[in-house]
């Protein structure tokens, strides 16, 4: 989730509670090496293509915390521009607060020129905005964005900002939690000090952070943490989180999940739960059926497509659902909300549910101490014990029974129960594809294209058609002739879109431009799907030479193509068999081509089993010549020569 401009690199922390989403200039943490980058607005565009793009020089934050858990923080960060990108990324900076219980008390900005020379920040670039993610929903408009828009920056700029803010009342009393991990730029040098009274201990999870000794006076105690790094190896293609391997910092006063979940628990007990209109609206749903797991289907299904789905993180706003009544007669809710009527429409027609409290992103672990923040706990979704599922109401586009990766795999807290467990880590996911190419003497080609996709793919499929006009859906169609490269015309038809679950087909007709050159060579691809299949997933896999973690999705392709060519084409060439195998894949191509009728029929079959969905380098390299051999094979051509052609011409 984003916040516009500059807020899309923000870090997410939290204090007591509390999430503050801070931009790099909010006091994100990021650091530098080479003191001269970028200090001249004359460096030449090779030299600044090697630089980062701007540099966190300096970053201090005082967080001072009661007892109650009530919060001053004073903030003060000063950035470097090293580049053009650069200026962009820090001339307008974020923060963030809830308007209900915290107050900007203090800010300062300026914009300090190469040669030192300073401007203030004046009134008129200072204004409030309001957090673009409520969408409009009235009990979520406590969150505002204090935009602070720095005039004349330009590379070998700075800009420093300094504010003070206080929180009057904890999210949840009597505790205090941050998190925060780096973003990416240079960090020459940041201190975060937290400031509590001496009876109430702070617990750590630093990697990459340096503890000072705590020092105690006056009843107080004092924590800090130092940081600082280079230049970072740019996030592959594919890879997951940074924070999986590399530096972060959560500090929290609750000392274990136990306790964190107890205090969730507690904060979310709602007497409406059982409210005479939910439990008719429950009943309603689930009025013919007598199954558990069809009820909790339906209700499931109801939600989410009747509950819109605000998407502010857990830990944001205050971590403690709206009561069930309101978000019934709302029609929307965030995470925490969606998981707390969904659990009471269970409970109404008897089944059990819980909240579990996880991660939602490209993250697999958890710090070690409980708090929420962008890369820790800042997600609800339900545990259905008696059935075995975990339910997401909020992803909107999955069937009953299955999770969007952005949940699967990860370590959860369960709520009543107090402990760590983890979602699955694998769902069934199966594609087939059938094509046929009828090429014309004109070279053009009429095609057929029918996908089928069943298990944890086949709802988002659905989803996407089923919201889509016809227009849209023509869109679609066009779209993915697009990405598989070639051009031609699409008309799409789809099996019925008002079913939840179950397998769903596409079917896609039309023609192909130039699929054969009527003289000289035509290397036709060996096609066997469109963009989304076998190829696509090779592709992907293999986007470079991998050195970080990386998300790894399995699942089970089959295709099978029919490409029929025309009297005037005469075929050299033709793919062989492949066989391919190792740990992790199985994969199968077979060719025939029929010379009186011209027609080449292939068949391939792909099977991935990760049995994860973050994968290692040592993975990757143990896997690569499987893949590359695969590659090739998906990317192998039928070579055609028009009749009456010569060698060369």
């Amino acid at each position: 989730m984003t916040r516009g401009e500059g807020v899309a690199r923000a870090v997410l922390c939290v204090v007591s509670c509390l999430a503050l989403v801070l931009t790099m200039a909010n006091g994100n943490a990021r650091a530098e090496t080479a003191d001269s980058a970028g200090t001249s607005g004359t460096t030449d565009s090779a030299a600044q293509n090697d630089l980062p793009p701007y540099t966190l020089e300096r970053d201090v934050h005082l967080f001072v915390v009661q007892a109650d858990g009530s919060v001053v923080e004073d903030d003060d960060t000063v950035l470097r521009a090293n580049t053009a990108a650069g200026v962009d990324e820090i001339a307008q900076r974020y923060v963030w607060f809830n308007k209900d219980i915290e107050t900007i008390t203090g800010l300062s900005a300026e914009t300090i020129d190469p040669d030192g020379t300073a401007h203030a920040v004046g009134a008129s670039g200072i204004r409030d905005v309001q957090e673009p993610r409520s969408a409009g929903a009235p009990t979520f408009e406590d969150g505002v964005l204090r935009t602070v828009i720095f005039p004349g920056v330009q590379v070998g700029s700075r800009v420093h900002l300094h504010f003070a803010k206080r929180r009057a009342k904890a999210l949840e009393a009597g505790t205090f939690s941050y998190f925060v991990e780096p973003t990416g730029e240079p960090v020459a040098f940041q201190r975060l000090i937290f400031d509590l009274p001496a009876q109430v201990p702070l617990h750590a999870d630093a990697r990459g952070y340096a503890a000072l000794a705590p020092e105690t006076a006056n009843g107080r105690t004092r924590y800090a943490f130092e940081y600082r790094h280079g230049p970072y190896p740019p996030l592959e293609a594919g890879a997951v989180a940074y924070v999986n391997w590399g530096d972060r910092l959560m500090v929290s006063t609750v000392p274990d999940f136990a306790a964190f979940a107890a205090r969730y628990r507690e904060a979310a007990a709602d007497a409406t739960s059982t409210d005479p209109a939910i439990a008719s609206l429950a009943q309603a749903l689930a009025a013919d059926v007598s199954d558990p797991r069809e009820k909790a289907r339906r209700i499931y299904d109801w939600m989410r497509f009747n509950i819109r789905y605000v998407a502010l993180f857990l830990g944001e706003t205050a971590a403690v659902p709206h009561h069930a009544t309101d978000i019934l007669r709302n029609r929307y809710g965030d995470c925490k909300d969606h998981v707390a009527l969904f659990s009471a429409l269970l409970a109404a027609v008897g089944i059990r549910a819980e909240p579990v409290l996880l991660d939602l992103g490209p993250v697999y672990t958890l710090p070690d101490v409980p708090g929420y923040g962008a890369h820790a706990i800042n997600h609800a979704i339900a545990w259905l014990p008696d059935l075995g599922v975990y339910a997401d109401t909020s992803s909107g586009g999955y069937a009953f029974g299955y999770l969007p990766p952005g949940v699967m795999d990860r370590p959860v807290l369960l709520v009543d129960d107090g402990v760590l467990a983890r979602t699955p880590a694998t769902e069934r996911r199966e594609r087939t594809a059938r094509l046929s190419l009828d090429v014309q003497p004109s070279g053009d080609a009429d095609y057929s294209y029918y996908v089928e996709d069943e298990g944890a793919g086949a709802e988002p499929e659905r989803n996407s058609f089923r919201r889509a006009t016809h227009t849209g859906a023509q869109q679609l169609a066009a779209q993915r002739l697009r990405l598989t490269g070639v051009a031609g015309t699409a008309r799409v038809s789809t099996s019925p879109t008002a079913a939840t679950d179950g397998p769903f087909s596409v079917t896609m007709e039309g023609t192909l431009d130039h699929v054969v050159w009527r003289d000289g060579t035509t290397a036709i691809p060996a096609t066997s799907s469109f963009t989304g299949g076998i190829a696509t997933q090779i592709d992907n896999w293999l986007a470079q030479r991998r050195t970080q973690p990386w998300a790894c999705i399995g699942g089970e392709w089959t295709e099978s193509a029919q490409i029929a060519l025309p009297a005037f084409a005469r075929v050299t060439d033709v793919p062989q068999d492949v066989q391919v195998s190792d740990a992790f894949l199985d994969y199968t191509s077979h060719y025939v081509f029929d010379a009186p009728s011209r027609t080449l029929q292939i068949e391939r079959r792909l099977s991935a089993r990760f049995g994860h969905q973050m994968c290692t380098a040592g993975e990757f390299a143990q896997m690569r010549e499987a893949l590359v051999r695969i590659e090739r094979d998906t990317h192998a051509q039928i070579v055609v020569r028009a009749a009456g052609s010569t060698r060369g011409a």
